[in-house]
């Protein structure tokens, strides 16, 4: 047991008469796909939550549950929706709040009005809704019915009943979604959204009206102990529509400043609510409510700081804050009275635990790349994890010990052979793995070169650690050939050589100019200004960046119609940051251009029109893709039967799916 250095972490705390163990709070996310055809909570959401409580947690937040589902129709399975059947979510709920309290810990049921102007028309039944007639976000050219005021106070009505369930659910408190990241209740807070003349516009307190009648009709109908608090942005960083601003950009907050936040805090506080649970952002800057990797782990803590001073309530933080040393240094620097842990507990649903017993170099870290939560839930696909693919499926995809011990080859150590490699370790087979190089990681360590995708070298540092705990045989610049991998006689054998830079067949690409992004990063070829990226996919955009935070000067060359447009798609947080750093950072971009011809220190272009061009180049760098290496694999594929071809080997893709092959494959070996 480790309290001392992370004394702050362990202290209890009082929300409203509610008494936690601990300062770490799970972070309300969306559990779509884990909801029953009736909105209560499914078995693998109830599995989910009851995780991160084992794991030491001392609050739960769950997702975001609808009030009710006429005003705003939305398409049902998806998120939860409490007054659809509320004998029903009361069955499931009370099952899960019972075996969360089981272990110590506390869970609030977060209630939302809905998503109003940001809500995807595709999810919905019926017409946006808003306090204003303004533009849908994802679709400008529908403009949001504006609700009545009849509407609004059947809103606040049905806080109150939502209310009353979660106490006879067994819920501890509840916490109000959202003056929160531009959902509805928060578009009648901000100005921008609210042109209303009755009661729930007008001036910064009548645009509260809404926030505030809610905490008042939950505390009348249950009562003044029952806790409330409320999921809170301090700052909407909205430059436009639709355009969010970035850290350290100077610009007019179109939505809600620091100051209009910190007044706001007040003014909800003396209508009864009993914490904040803080961020920023909005869907117009959805980077900042859904911070992705190119953010920096803490990024809330300047504005939950000021929270602080203004408030007596909790203040509970967010913003990538599961780096356990940031955690504790946020609590004893009274910046935060606890910390929100959200993507941090998908990866890691111990962590609380890990960090007690003095483990914290065995917490898995996560990548902050949405690709297995928001990012699947962008494409309908059930809430996960891209490092822990057991996330969200608990007792599914669980590892259990094998009845038949065999033995393993896996042949490749980069990210997809490291977790094969683990998850038959952990199964109780016998493991060797192969790396022809000197160093296990594969294209894990060119990733984890720019300063922003530091969370990769952490990835590839606990793979080393839990593989070296666990005494999986591993043999470095070691090539398995065939006539190796016959002589071991193994019983299962798993492929995962990874893949090659592809080179497109141009005049001069064998010039000493042109060199590929690997090369660059692992700083195996030297930066010559200027350089043009060639490929605007996610590679070619993250080098380019990179080039340009050291001052480079840089141009993408794409051949698509945007960047980031083909193949996999990149979350919606992720890529629109990406796009306003590499113009904050004035790279230059060509699109429907391709590379024609490759001169001394120039490149030919042409574009869709056959337009030719010409632009100078010190380094021509390829971000063109990449190809599997299968050699291996098809001189074996007809002589050993149990055999498997897994991550980019198979297809180039990204470290999620090499992860969730690897797992996949080797927890049924």
């Amino acid at each position: 047991m480790v309290k001392s250095q992370f004394s702050k972490i362990f202290e209890p705390i009082t929300i409203g008469k509610v008494e936690i163990k601990n300062r770490i709070a799970m972070a309300p996310m969306g559990i779509s796909g884990l909801c029953t055809l009736e909105g209560a909570f499914a078995q693998r959401a109830i599995d989910y939550y009851v995780e991160r409580a084992r794991g030491g947690t001392g609050l739960i937040i769950t997702s975001l549950t609808k009030v009710e589902n006429e005003i705003e129709k939305r398409q049902i399975p998806s998120i939860p929706f409490i007054s659809v059947n509320p004998g029903h979510f009361i069955q499931t709920a009370s099952e899960l709040t019972e075996s969360v309290h089981a272990y110590g810990a506390k869970i609030f049921l977060q209630l939302t009005a809905g998503h109003g102007r940001v809500g995807n028309p595709t999810r919905y039944l019926t017409r946006s809704v808003a306090p204003s007639a303004i533009p849908n976000y994802w679709d400008p050219t529908i403009t949001c019915k504006e609700l009545t005021t009849e509407e609004v106070e059947s809103l606040v009505a049905a806080f109150g009943k939502a209310a009353r369930i979660a106490v006879t659910a067994g819920f501890d408190g509840v916490e109000i979604h959202a003056v929160h990241e531009g959902y509805l209740i928060d578009q009648f807070a901000i100005a921008m959204f609210n042109r209303r003349t009755d009661k729930y516009g007008g001036d910064l307190k009548g645009r509260l009206t809404l926030a505030t009648e809610i905490v008042k009709e939950i505390k009348k109908k249950v009562g003044p102990g029952f806790p409330v608090q409320l999921r809170y942005s301090v700052k909407s960083y909205i430059k436009d529509w639709g355009q969010g601003g970035l850290p350290g950009e100077e610009f007019k907050e179109c939505g809600r400043d620091t100051e209009e936040g910190l007044k706001a805090a007040r003014i909800l506080e003396e209508a009864g609510y009993d914490a904040f649970n803080a961020d920023a952002g909005s869907y117009d800057a959805w980077y900042w409510a859904h911070p992705p990797l190119y953010q920096e782990h803490g990024c809330y803590l300047p504005l939950t700081e000021q929270l602080k001073k203004v408030v007596k309530v909790p203040v509970i933080a967010a913003g990538r804050m599961e780096l356990p040393e940031l955690a504790e240094k946020a609590l004893a620097e009274d910046k935060a009275d606890m910390v929100a842990l959200g993507r941090g507990l998908l990866t890691e649903p111990h962590w609380v635990n890990k960090v007690l017993g003095g483990k914290t170099e065995k917490i898995r870290p996560c990548l902050a790349c949405h690709d297995g939560c928001l990012g699947r839930m962008g494409l309908g696909r059930p809430l996960s994890c891209a490092v822990n693919p057991s996330c969200g499926r608990e007792k599914e995809y669980a590892i259990q010990q094998t009845n038949e011990i065999k033995r393993v080859m896996v042949i490749g150590g980069g990210v997809a052979g490291m977790e094969a490699a683990r998850v038959a370790t952990m199964r109780g087979h016998q493991v060797s793995l192969y790396e022809k190089s000197d160093k296990l990681g594969g294209h894990l360590l060119e990733a984890s070169v720019p300063a922003f995708k530091k969370d990769v070298a952490r990835l590839l540092r606990w793979y080393e650690i839990d593989l070296a705990d666990m005494n999986t045989e591993i043999f470095l610049n070691k090539e398995a050939s065939p006539d190796v991998i016959m002589k071991e006689k193994p019983d299962t054998v798993i492929i995962a050589t990874g893949s090659q830079p592809a080179f497109s067949d141009v005049q001069g690409i064998r010039e000493e100019t042109v060199v590929t992004a690997t090369d660059i990063l692992l700083g195996k070829k030297q930066i010559k200004d200027p350089s043009v990226v060639i490929g605007g996919g996610l590679t070619g955009c993250e080098t380019a960046l990179w080039l340009a935070q050291q001052g480079r000067t840089v141009t993408i060359v794409e051949m698509l119609q945007s960047l980031m447009s083909g193949g996999i798609p990149v979350p919606h947080a992720n890529k629109i940051m990406l796009l306003d750093l590499l113009k904050f950072h004035k790279v230059k971009i060509l699109t429907h251009t391709s590379l024609l011809a490759v001169l001394s220190d120039e490149v030919e272009l042409i574009d869709t029109s056959f337009r030719r061009s010409r632009l100078p180049a010190g380094n021509v760098i390829l971000a063109v893709g990449l190809k599997p290496e299968q050699k291996l694999f098809e001189s074996l594929k007809s002589t050993i039967p149990d055999i498997y071809l897994i991550g980019d080997a198979k297809q180039p893709r990204n470290i999620m799916s090499a992860i969730w092959d690897a797992y996949e494959v080797a927890r049924n070996i």
